[in-house]
């Protein structure tokens, strides 16, 4: 077969923060193990990736802490590489965009669609903190919401009610950074046609998917974006802090995170050659049409992998002569919760990676991420899991298994590995067993199916635990020591193929092992042979895993949630009953259901008041779908002023609480009354 060359990224993490486990099963375990995988195959590979270092939310940070976006950036790039090192993470790079290389691969591409007449530049109102003397991103400004009167609402949309507006129509906006009140000035950007490019694009997916078999979670994103049709995008801001955009008439102005983000793989790959002092290393890569690119991405990052970097290299290559390479496949994964609910650094919810591997080593972390993969739906860590893994896996069936085989060849043949003779039937299905494993696992790897691949390896573990129990060897050593040295010798054999194929999965515990048997890693294709030479001396063996106690897992979970147990310490207004009785809460049933095109938030509703049918569009798409609310009794404040949202009159507003999840659960007012009563 011939060797593929192939480019891996895995999505930039944001240097705001530290990365949690959730973010290693989206992103980055699964690519490093199929980047492992196809390195142990001989196939011509980079595995890229590094910071990703711009943005408002840096900004924000630093203006909380009273430090430079510097000091942010720095922190975390270097916290987060260092826990990606201690978690055996194997890239080729390991980068940042806030390097010199980066700036310029930006700035290169901005000017190419500039020169092309790609980019428009429109004008628009946007406010502007005169004290400052900067214009304000959306999360620097903060007021009330023309809905529902939220006092910290953002400029154009409400957390609290999911609405969305004209920053005009925010009422009371307050400058987050002077406390003064901005005013509203135009201000121009420029934007990127993405909807010029979406019938390229469906092609583009549609000839990848019958080619290469897209994950059904990706199509689908990729479908929803398509249906609602794609728009012009700003690729440009009014901040200080990012890549500067290279026009004389946009000074002050900075290229917009999503543009440029994306293109630091570019730059990380430029980066390593200057590395290897080979200048041109990274072209064989990204400009070679032969180059298989897979981005390894979570599922929130979709649309900027399969339709906007997409996009942006078809801008490119329309006009250049030399052309990038697209992304072949995006194997997304959905989210891994934390213990039932999602990460939550204000809850205390969840382990950073860096924090997990202070108390645990990597692999059983990593075996049991790997188990458990959120690959088409959203599934979670437990701490538990993680305990019954580490025992009953890893400890029992595969340590257990290595343990045995080398007590056994220690006490019985001086520590090498038996020769073979008269191998019975028993011997001959194994040997076949074994031969089968590694196109097997390869075969779910080459489909991104890690987590089936995983479960099939340890299923190999499994089947030499049996032969070991079926063949006795503790019996045949006394009546027939060539038929205990068949059994001996093939169970060593199914260790060297096991260091092998879980290589990817848990390197440090694999290294440790082909330690032990003195030996080294072959061709994966090789590795289900019998490759060990008869007489090859062995070092005695290590305890591989060491178990969990009970309580070590019951001291982590004590530690989760202390903060939800605080008392809130708000203050809150007291109103008079008279103030309470202008409110007309009334009992509703919702008799139809439908998502807003464009807004990712908000429903419209049609809701029976008994009295009445009213539209009532409602910030609760995230926490329901509209099938789901057909028939739901609710409460709504009936006697509230319309608003429109999102160009829809909205009637009303129903009553919601947030929960745990950081989602909202609607106020039920119970079966049996009667659309239209009014609550007391």
């Amino acid at each position: 077969m011939s060797k593929e060359k192939i480019l891996v990224t895995s999505a930039l993490p944001y240097a705001n923060g530290k990365i949690h486990l959730g973010h290693l099963s989206g992103a980055y375990l699964p690519a490093d193990i199929y980047v492992r995988y196809k390195r142990l195959k001989g196939d011509d590979i980079i595995y890229i990736c590094g910071s990703d270092e711009h943005g408002v939310p840096i900004t924000i940070t630093a203006d909380k802490e009273k430090v430079t976006p510097k000091e942010i950036i720095d922190r975390y790039h270097f916290q987060n590489k260092e826990a990606f090192e201690k978690f055996g993470m194997s890239f080729d790079i390991y980068s940042r965009t806030s390097i010199p290389i980066h700036h310029e691969t930006s700035k290169e591409f901005f000017i190419n669609y500039f020169n092309q007449g790609i980019l428009k530049e429109k004008k628009s109102f946007q406010f502007y903190d005169d004290k400052a003397k900067m214009f304000l991103p959306d999360r620097y400004v903060e007021g009330t919401c023309p809905n529902c009167g939220n006092e910290q609402a953002r400029s154009d949309e409400c957390e609290n009610c999911g609405a969305l507006y004209d920053p005009s129509e925010l009422k009371n906006p307050k400058s987050k950074i002077t406390g003064e009140t901005p005013v509203l000035k135009e201000t121009s950007h420029y934007y990127f046609p993405l909807g010029e490019y979406q019938q390229r694009l469906e092609d583009y997916i549609k000839e990848n998917d019958e080619k290469y078999h897209w994950k059904e979670n990706v199509l689908q994103y990729c479908k929803g974006w398509f249906k609602d049709g794609l728009q012009d995008r700003a690729v440009t801001r009014d901040l200080d802090w990012g890549v500067s955009v290279p026009l004389d008439s946009a000074k002050g102005k900075v290229l917009y995170v999503w543009f440029e983000a994306v293109l630091g793989y570019i730059s990380a790959t430029k980066e390593l050659s200057y590395q290897k002092n080979e200048p041109d290393f990274w072209k064989k890569y990204w400009q070679d049409p032969e180059t298989k690119y897979v981005a390894f991405i979570g599922k929130d990052n979709v649309v900027f992998h399969t339709i906007v970097f997409p996009a942006m290299l078809m801008a490119w290559n329309d006009a250049n002569k030399i052309k990038y390479c697209l992304p072949q496949n995006v194997p997304a994964n959905e989210f891994l919760n934390f213990e039932g609910k999602k990460f939550s650094k204000s809850r205390n919810w969840g382990i950073d990676v860096i924090d997990f591997l202070n108390l645990f080593p990597a692999d059983p972390l990593r075996y049991t991420l790997a188990a458990n993969l959120p690959e088409n739906r959203d599934t979670d860590f437990y701490w538990k899991e993680f305990q019954a893994r580490n025992n009953n896996e890893l400890a029992d069936i595969l340590g257990n298994f290595v343990n045995r085989t080398f007590t056994f060849v220690h006490k019985h043949f001086e520590g090498k590995v038996p020769k073979t003779a008269n191998l019975s039937s028993a011997d001959n299905e194994m040997i076949k067993l074994l031969s089968e494993f590694p196109a097997k696992i390869s075969g779910l790897f080459e489909q991104y199916k890690i987590k089936d691949g995983v479960s099939e390896i340890l299923n190999l573990a499994r089947a030499g635990n049996k032969y070991f129990n079926d063949t006795e060897p503790w019996k045949s050593i006394k009546a027939d020591k060539d038929k205990c040295g068949n059994t001996i010798n093939i169970c060593l054999n199914i260790i060297n193929t096991l260091a092998e194929l879980l290589s990817p999965v848990i390197p440090f515990s694999s290294e440790k092992i082909f330690s032990m048997l003195n030996s080294t890693p072959t061709n994966w294709d090789d590795c289900g042979k019998i490759n060990l030479l008869p007489g090859q001396q062995l070092k005695p063996a290590e305890i591989l895993f060491s178990k969990i106690e009970d309580n070590v897992i019951e001291e982590q979970m004590n530690k989760l949630g202390k903060c939800e147990a605080q008392v809130n310490t708000e203050t809150i207004e007291e109103i008079t009953i008279d103030d309470f009785k202008k409110i007309q809460l009334r009992t509703g049933v919702v008799l139809k259901a439908e998502a807003v095109k464009k807004s990712d938030k908000l429903l419209k509703l049609e809701v029976d008041l008994g009295f009445e049918k009213r539209q009532v569009v409602a910030g609760i798409a995230q926490s329901y779908k509209p099938e789901d609310l057909i028939g739901k009794n609710i409460l709504v404040v009936a006697n509230l002023k319309p608003a429109k949202l999102m160009g829809l009159e909205s009637k009303g507003m129903i009553l919601a609480v947030d929960n745990a999840d950081g989602k909202v659960n609607l106020v039920n007012p119970g079966e049996g009354v009667l659309p239209g009563t009014r609550a007391k």
